[in-house]
């Protein structure tokens, strides 16, 4: 008897294990066939209609909530207010102030590093200014000439041989020249050419694994809106390890990305293929890197003529020492990636790094420029001296302490967590040598965040990262409870509604005559010719959408567009400007709010205008500037918020 319930047992488990890999296996094949592109719809949401297809737009039907509307570059309806809605709301209630920060600073402007840390934190022990950020983006705001100098013309940048500089091709020229080009011979920027620095060109770095999504639109427009560009260029590591074709499938496969790619002609931004490196040179040491002792006699060579000089560290017979790592150090778990990655591409590139989900407000120029320039910031308002945080970060190249940073997170199987490589370095007595600067000049929300805030509220007054996605009237109180500026100007919003319109129409209309003819690029990966010809639909259909222009004339000859009353908008614009964003910081960390959409009206939303303004020509950047660029496609529409 016992033998028959085994039995029965047994078969029943096989029954079960069977019909869970048949539902598995159906649920499967529906998800696939729903992400292959040879099925999916064209004109998925996202594609841009000049890349695909082009209006005009369709009525569908009137309900209570308004019209329904069907665009060509949509898969979905979507509801439109003809009295309320992104072709006819105004971008804010003021007027605002583009050119708040002034003139860009010389571009041998060094900031003092050291100062900006010490009014911010106070002393080392002590750190009795930490938790006040108020004080600290005050002190940004209006201090520059206090920590902003220009050394003696013999100690600039700019004079130094780009033979001996820091980063790669720092003069545009592979390091050859004998000087930097001259201020006044210096070319400026056009449609197909970046321009030239008349000093050494900095490298900002980035990564980023899969599709391009509207937080890659943000950060990139971010950094094109707001850098020195001629002395600036992007590189946007992509995993390779996880996708061999990343930068293949970004330059031919990204919907969104495609309208970057006359940028990545210019040579703005470059794609790299990141793959985890076996080994990685480090400069010769005569006694410790990290703390932990050269052997006192090296191995004897092996048949390349390398030898054991240290733990995991070989020199070759040319005496070029490498960290190298085991195949089983290469498999630590993905999420460890991206915090490996920008130590890695710090130390042998130099430069420095961001994390996606940063949003450029300053130039990060004069913070990278001094010849000691390795710092992170704090981890909010944790008091120990070890407590990094590095989402943004910047290291020396090739140093002693990238060199350190590097193998400490080696030896500690691969955990480049900054927290456990801060108190590494605190333990070992580096801590000063890598920078912590304050939160208030990266993420000056964090401390309010965490409930660890003394004095005023910083301004805006926001105290969780979801709150500048918001833009209905009355979602946050207190907004302005430390703004002791001038009253703001209104304007006729009237008048000021059909400016979207224009932006839009001026810009499309751009890209649609100056589109540049597809070229022949190099991959990054092999080295091989792939097109950077217009894209074909991702596999992973975007949210948003545009619309063409002769969509949105169509909607307005119809009545779907009509005049913007004010009462019936529920996203009404307000005073908020550019200029009152956090004034003083040099970014701004969304802190992965991957899944919120920025509400029409909310800071997100006024960033994005300033960006599509400026893009545009019609409005200038912080520092006064038209851009000199090839056209760049507006931010998309949310169906949601139409």
């Amino acid at each position: 008897m016992a033998d028959g319930r085994n039995r029965r047992s047994f078969f029943t488990l096989l029954r079960n294990l069977f019909c869970a890999a048949l539902l598995y296996t159906v649920i499967f094949g529906i998800i696939s066939l729903a992400r292959d592109p040879k099925i999916a719809a064209k004109g998925k949401l996202g594609i841009p209609a000049f890349l695909d297809k082009t209006g005009p737009a369709e009525l569908i039907k009137t309900t209570k909530a308004g019209l329904e509307v069907k665009f060509a570059s949509s898969s979905k309806t979507v509801t439109i207010n003809p009295h309320a809605n992104v072709f006819n709301r105004p971008v804010g209630a003021v007027k605002a102030k583009d050119d708040y920060l002034g003139p860009r600073p010389h571009v041998d402007t060094e900031a003092d590093l050291h100062l900006l840390v010490e009014k911010c934190r106070g002393t080392y022990l002590g750190i009795e200014k930490m938790r006040n950020v108020f004080d600290c983006l005050q002190f940004f705001a209006n201090d520059e000439s206090e920590y902003y100098h220009l050394p003696e013309e013999t100690s600039r940048a700019s004079i130094q041989d780009p033979r001996e500089a820091e980063y790669n091709n720092a003069d545009g020229h592979d390091n050859t020249l004998s000087k930097y080009v001259s201020t006044s011979d210096a070319l400026p920027a056009n449609r197909t050419n970046i321009g030239t620095c008349s000093g050494p060109i900095i490298p900002y770095h980035t990564y980023w694994t899969g599709p391009a999504t509207w937080r890659v639109e943000a950060f990139v427009k971010s950094y094109l809106h707001t850098q020195n560009l001629a002395c600036s260029r992007l590189f946007i590591w992509l995993d390779s390890d996880r996708n061999p074709n990343a930068v293949r499938d970004m330059l031919n496969k990204d919907a969104l990305f495609a309208r970057f790619l006359p940028l990545v002609e210019r040579g703005d931004i470059v794609l790299m293929a990141w793959k985890f490196p076996s080994r990685i040179p480090i400069p010769k040491a005569n006694d410790t890197i990290d703390g932990v002792d050269y052997y006192k006699s090296p191995s004897k060579p092996n048949t390349n003529g390398e030898k054991v000089v240290a733990d995991g560290i070989i020199e070759d017979k040319d005496g070029q020492q490498w960290l190298v790592l085991t195949p089983k150090q290469m498999t630590f778990l993905p999420v460890a990636v991206s915090d490996a990655v920008r130590f890695v591409v710090l130390h042998v590139y130099g430069g420095s790094y961001y994390d996606m989900d940063v949003l450029m407000l300053r130039d990060m120029r004069p913070l990278l420029l001094p010849k000691e320039h390795s710092f992170a910031e704090r981890w909010a308002a944790h008091p120990h001296p070890g407590d990094y945080n590095t989402a943004i970060m910047s290291l020396t190249a090739n140093s002693s302490l990238s060199s350190y940073l590097l193998r400490g997170g080696v030896r500690m199987g691969m955990n480049f967590h900054p927290r456990v490589l801060g108190r590494m370095a605190w333990k070992d007595g580096r801590d000063q040598e890598f920078l912590m600067l304050e939160t208030a000049a990266f993420d000056p929300i964090w401390t309010e965040f965490n409930w660890d805030r003394e004095g005023r509220c910083t301004v805006p007054c926001l105290r969780d990262y979801g709150a500048a996605f918001k833009g209905k009237q009355g979602a946050f109180k207190d907004e302005w409870e430390s703004y002791d500026g001038p009253q703001l100007e209104k304007i006729d919003l009237a008048t000021a509604g059909v400016k979207e319109l224009r932006l839009r129409d001026d810009s499309t209309n751009e890209i649609d005559t100056a589109a540049p003819a597809p070229v022949m690029k190099r991959d990054r990966e092999d080295n091989t010719p792939v097109s950077a010809a217009a894209p074909t639909p991702a596999v992973e259909p975007l949210e948003s959408f545009s619309a063409t222009t002769d969509e949105e004339a169509e909607l307005r000859k119809a009545g779907v567009v009509s005049d913007y009353i004010l009462e019936e908008d529920k996203f009404a614009p307000n005073n908020r400007t550019l200029e009152n964003f956090f004034r003083g910081a040099w970014t701004y960390h969304i802190h992965n709010q991957w899944l919120k959409h920025p509400e029409p009206s909310s800071w997100i939303s006024i960033l994005e205008h300033a960006h599509d303004g400026f893009f545009a020509g019609t409005r200038t950047n912080m520092y006064g500037e038209k851009w000199r660029g090839p056209p760049l496609m507006p931010y998309n529409y949310w169906p949601e918020f139409v």
